[in-house]
């Protein structure tokens, strides 16, 4: 661990938007180290930190239309990839159809993010149902498959070479971590015995990014009974979902859900705001210096992003500022009533991250970068 060199100090004039002593307005903008954990500064700007005239060269924030791609393939573990890093894999996945063979990832665990429709999915353990907004942890090496009762979307997150657990309390706002009673585990139920046969089944397994293929004269979910403490797990954004009450402090933006080595999966849920109109509003502007930011937008209307829809997803990696949008800065940042509806889940990465570049043309939209440029916010 970093012994971070901390010299706590202040100089001019450090006043927020709203209360600058000269009557110039100001822009806040959070520096930070390890995730605005270790340490940080505010400065305060006389310009919209994200106000630039032009961005130039790879680094640079983006955004795609992750509904403008294509359904399928049959096999999740060939399904479109939307970035990676030697650590972390990220897939997007669309279908419809039942899986009439299994899936296998050896090469780490894998969290499946539910962003549309519902079903069954069989594995090793057993029988969970799904639905929108659900989390499903596959432990590395599990085999499974899913029989959709509706068109179902996913993202898949890989944690290569690596397992998800849970975060440390202590490192969570609040001290508040993600109760494990919370999870629901797989049933040896009547859905899983009906689905066990002597057929051919495949397995496609995935290991070092290749896929290979077992072959079985039966159904290999052919478990009747399990006991330990590893297990396929489920999660939904609902059941993370807590109301602010009288006296209460206020919520985090967003609950760190998942983490491995070297990123983690965090949650933004709907809640009470921040305070009262006039006061600004999370995520201000802000350099997070030490990771790079993937953010899916799932559901609700996302208060910091103007023109970002569901099924959307924004890339920010570390080395420049970045916070609302010039169209939600006045309207929803500042002024409006401070009760937010999204839902969102955010990869943080210490790793750096890499899009992949045979995502089409089409998916991505090209002029997010120009969103920003000479902005003119005002208060």
């Amino acid at each position: 661990m970093t012994n971070w060199i901390r010299l706590p100090n202040s100089e001019g004039n450090c006043t927020g938007p709203s209360k600058a002593e000269d009557g110039q307005k100001t822009y806040q903008r959070e520096v930070g180290r390890a995730g605005f954990k270790g340490p940080s500064a505010q400065i305060y700007h006389r310009h919209p930190p994200a106000g630039w005239a032009a961005f130039e060269g790879p680094l640079r924030p983006r955004a795609f239309d992750l509904a403008k791609l294509a359904p399928g393939p049959a096999c999740p573990l060939q399904a479109r990839r939307v970035l990676y890093s030697d650590s972390l894999e990220v897939r997007y996945w669309k279908t419809e159809d039942k899986m009439h063979a299994l899936s296998r990832n050896a090469d780490g665990d894998t969290l499946l993010f539910v962003h549309h429709g519902d079903g069954a999915l069989f594995c090793d353990y057993g029988h969970l149902s799904y639905r929108d907004g659900d989390y499903i942890l596959l432990p590395r090496g599990t085999a499974w498959r899913v029989e959709p009762s509706s068109y179902s979307e996913f993202m898949m997150i890989e944690a290569t070479a690596d397992a998800f657990g849970l975060p440390d309390p202590g490192s969570v706002p609040g001290g508040t971590a993600v109760d494990p009673m919370l999870f629901t585990l797989p049933q040896i139920d009547d859905a899983f015995r009906a689905q066990q046969d002597d057929a051919f089944w495949e397995i496609h397994i995935k290991r070092r990014g290749q896929v290979s293929t077992l072959t079985y004269p039966y159904n290999p979910l052919d478990a009747v009974g399990w006991e330990g403490d590893l297990c396929v797990v489920k999660l939904n954004w609902r059941d993370l979902a807590h109301r602010r009450s009288a006296g209460q402090k206020v919520p985090p933006a967003a609950h760190c859900t998942f983490v491995a080595n070297t990123f983690s999966v965090s949650t933004f849920i709907p809640k009470v705001g921040e305070g009262e109109s006039g006061i600004l509003r999370v995520p201000f502007y802000h350099s997070n210096e030490d990771l790079d930011e993937f953010i899916f937008y799932h559901r609700g209307e996302f208060f910091s992003r103007g023109d970002i829809k569901a099924g959307m997803a924004t890339f920010h990696p570390s080395g420049f500022p970045h916070g609302p949008h010039p169209s939600s800065y006045q309207e929803k940042m500042i002024k409006a009533p401070v009760e937010t509806d999204e839902v969102a889940v955010m990869i943080d990465s210490r790793a750096f991250l890499s899009i992949d570049e045979t995502i089409p043309d089409g998916a991505e939209w090209k002029g997010y970068v120009k969103t920003w440029e000479k902005a003119q916010e005002t208060l």
